[in-house]
């Protein structure tokens, strides 16, 4: 990391009067959950796929939650669970101190299906998650615009096939199968009505900035699927106050910004170390 970037990137933070926090994967990997970047970093953690010569954006498709339910939910009970157990790495909790000194408050806006941010104490409304979240479940037809928690669902998968066990998880509503509230990939299906009022709450705070110091900060996000980078760009594209963290794709490429060549937590935490020290 250079000193220069997290430096500019401290004052920045500093003087912000309102703070957006964009996540993609990658910020979770410093908790420990496991980087799908490419098809080997998806088969080194789920071997079973590669065996079935699976990817990740094929595993990751609703037709198998019509063809191969028990596949499809061994997948997604495995992640359910998976993500549960994790918690939230110290970087969450230095984002939240941010997000706290922000006099016009802060939002977040990630890709991100975990529930993280909800686990490190970011309230409800301050979190719109653009694919939705894998703690709540919808009919797989769907019969109903209707999604409800998923609760203390619980699947067993067998971890050598990583297939579940039935039975499996069902609508409230049909008893048809019922399938995680997540944008998945050629998903024509996802019932969009949690997860919409948060955006539209975000778009309607943006609005309300006027002319407000806005910074966002991008940690995590590739270019695979470049859903929250856009996002980050056009709502830093007036100030120009992005700081992109991020250890493999950090480049500003439009507009101007901050490029931080690491992983999220070794950023944040060394940010924070110069944000204290002018305190």
């Amino acid at each position: 990391m250079r000193s220069d970037a997290l430096a500019a990137a401290a004052e920045l933070i500093s003087g912000a009067e309102a703070l957006l926090i964009c996540a993609g994967a990658g910020l979770g990997v410093d908790s420990g959950l496991p980087d799908f970047r490419g098809d080997a970093g998806f088969w080194r953690a789920y071997p079973p796929y590669e065996r079935l010569g699976l990817s990740f954006a094929e595993v990751a498709d609703p037709v198998h939650f019509a063809e191969d339910p028990e596949l499809a939910w061994g997948f997604y009970g495995h992640r359910l669970e998976l993500y549960r157990e994790t918690v939230p790495h110290e970087g969450f909790a230095v984002l939240r101190r941010w997000a706290a000194r922000a006099p016009a408050g802060a939002r977040v806006f990630t890709s991100n299906v975990d529930g993280q941010f909800h686990r490190a104490g970011f309230a409800a409304e301050q979190v719109a998650e653009c694919h939705g979240s894998i703690h709540h479940l919808q009919c797989l037809e769907p019969c109903t615009d209707e999604v409800w928690p998923a609760g203390e669902l619980s699947v067993p998968v067998e971890i050598d096939t990583m297939r579940a066990r039935p039975p499996l998880p069902a609508c409230r509503n049909c008893g048809g199968i019922a399938r995680p509230n997540i944008l998945m990939f050629g998903d024509w299906s996802w019932v969009p009505g949690f997860a919409q009022p948060r955006l539209d709450e975000l778009q309607v705070w943006r609005r309300s900035l006027r002319a407000a110091r806005l910074v966002v900060v991008e940690l995590g996000a590739g270019t695979a699927v470049p859903t929250v980078r856009r996002h980050a760009e056009l709502a830093s594209a007036a100030s120009g106050a992005l700081v992109r963290i991020n250890p493999r794709e950090p480049e500003v490429r439009h507009g101007r910004g901050i490029s931080i060549a690491s992983g999220a937590l070794e950023a944040l935490t060394a940010i924070e170390e110069l944000l204290t020290t002018r305190r």
